[in-house]
């Protein structure tokens, strides 16, 4: 599925299920819930700290298709086409580091 049709689908959803969007503010506070609870599994799961038993089912790809889906609703209600963003993004990215992290001794 692309980003496009991942807008989509969650505009779809938004309007059959969810009555309206959030405003950007409280969606805002949402992924910054939903990024910790990925931080908190990824700390305790591959970090040092031991994970809880209440962490051990949780599921680390639905925690980050929670921040997939909040991100795509902000996208979506400040008019933000993330597929042409992040092909922009990619290229930028491309251009700037094609040998920055091959030269980086630290990653040899």
């Amino acid at each position: 599925m692309s980003l496009k049709q991942s807008q989509e689908q969650v505009d779809a959803w938004i309007k059959n299920h969810g009555v309206r969007y959030f405003n950007e503010l409280t969606n805002m506070a949402q992924l910054t819930e939903e990024v910790g609870e990925v931080a908190r599994i990824i700390a305790r799961r591959y970090g040092e700290q031991s994970e809880k038993e209440s962490d051990k089912n949780k599921d680390l790809g639905e925690e980050l298709a929670d921040v997939m889906f909040v991100v795509l609703c902000l996208a979506n209600q400040t008019g933000t086409d993330l597929e042409r963003a992040f092909a922009k993004k990619l290229q930028i990215k491309t251009d700037r580091d094609h040998d920055r992290h091959h030269n980086n001794e630290k990653l040899k």
